[in-house]
């Protein structure tokens, strides 16, 4: 027999309002009051009417993420990871995730997001591969929308992100690459104007500057962060009259492209060419051989970005505003060798 809202309210003697006012969230109940009712429910069964409950409060209770990628990719590590945090973290707040897919800067994602902001198919937007200038987050502000995105724009806006210090990390990779007696240290990156490219490649050369190492035009390539641009930027890197004795790649994804066309090109990956990533996806310690990578926790970053979101659309004090998550350099084979 299904339960009510009525019968939960009778079994701990307060009103309707106040229970549906604290399965809803509203900041009006207390905490203790919220918990009290919300495991009361649990235990008696009651099902809350979803449709009513979106007319009630006039919410679709969705999160909504767009992948900005060319092509369906939910078999990239990266974006399953990222999407599966985004899932969890609504569904543990009685929310639905809304996804879909569009080429970066094109028309289709206009329409997208002007479809599910105007037409309220979701309540507050997921930013990620943010561009120095980008027009979602210019979009979303001035439509005072929530959102939340990982890493910032250059855009004079104020808004929730999550961040990772590319800069500083991506100079960690080339100095370890550094203390392993590589000197001819190529750079495979993305599309100058995305934020993890400016930061990255930054780094970089910041790296190669504190080792009395020049830039060499020569070894630096831009890939398209697929394994595809990877294995392409590697055949002419290793094809180079003088090829590199490193490769240090903007994101794990390419630099599996990387180690696929230097097996084919006959590189012993770890000795006489070593190999590193970033980001840390689900895999990178079982390629072949296992990859140094700077490992930033994409799941966790995910689930923290959709409760810096969903504490917006409560109309919850969000503090601080943007969070700062410390990855880990993983030391592996592609770069150790049979040191590893």
């Amino acid at each position: 027999m299904t339960v009510t809202i009525r019968e939960v309210a009778q079994k701990l003697n307060i009103s309707i309002t106040t229970v549906s006012r604290a399965l809803d969230g509203y900041d009006d109940v207390s905490d203790e009051t919220r918990r009290l009712v919300v495991d009361t429910a649990q235990q008696m069964g009651y099902v809350p009417n979803r449709a009513a409950r979106q007319l009630r409060r006039q919410r679709a209770d969705t999160i909504g993420y767009i992948l900005p990628t060319e092509t369906p990719r939910f078999s990239n590590p990266f974006f399953a990871e990222f999407v599966a945090g985004l899932g969890d973290e609504a569904a543990a707040n009685n929310y639905d995730l809304l996804v879909s897919t569009a080429p970066p800067k094109s028309a289709a994602e206009q329409e997208i997001y002007a479809r599910w902001v105007h037409g309220r198919k979701v309540d507050g937007m997921v930013l990620n591969r943010l561009r120095q200038r980008d027009w979602r987050v210019q979009y979303l502000a001035q439509n005072v929308f929530p959102l939340v995105t990982l890493q910032r724009s250059l855009d004079p806006l104020e808004y929730p992100s999550v961040e990772v210090d590319g800069r500083r990390w991506f100079r960690a990779l080339v100095e370890h690459l550094y203390s392993l007696g590589r000197r001819r240290i190529a750079y495979v990156g993305a599309a100058a104007d995305l934020v993890i490219q400016t930061e990255r490649f930054q780094g970089y050369q910041d790296g190669l500057a504190a080792l009395g190492l020049a830039l060499d035009a020569a070894l630096v390539v831009e890939g398209d962060l697929t394994p595809e641009g990877g294995y392409r930027a590697a055949q002419a890197l290793l094809n180079r009259p003088v090829p590199p004795d490193a490769v240090a790649c903007v994101d794990d994804i390419t630099a599996m492209g990387v180690l696929h066309a230097a097996h084919e090109m006959g590189c012993v990956v770890g000795k006489n060419l070593a190999v590193t990533g970033f980001d840390g996806v689900i895999g990178f310690e079982h390629t072949h051989p296992p990859l140094t990578t700077v490992n930033q926790p994409v799941y966790q970053i995910a689930r923290q970005m959709a409760q810096m979101l969903l504490a917006q659309i409560a109309g919850r004090p969000l503090e601080p505003r943007q969070v700062q998550i410390e990855p880990v350099l993983e030391l592996n084979a592609s770069t150790l060798g049979a040191q590893k």
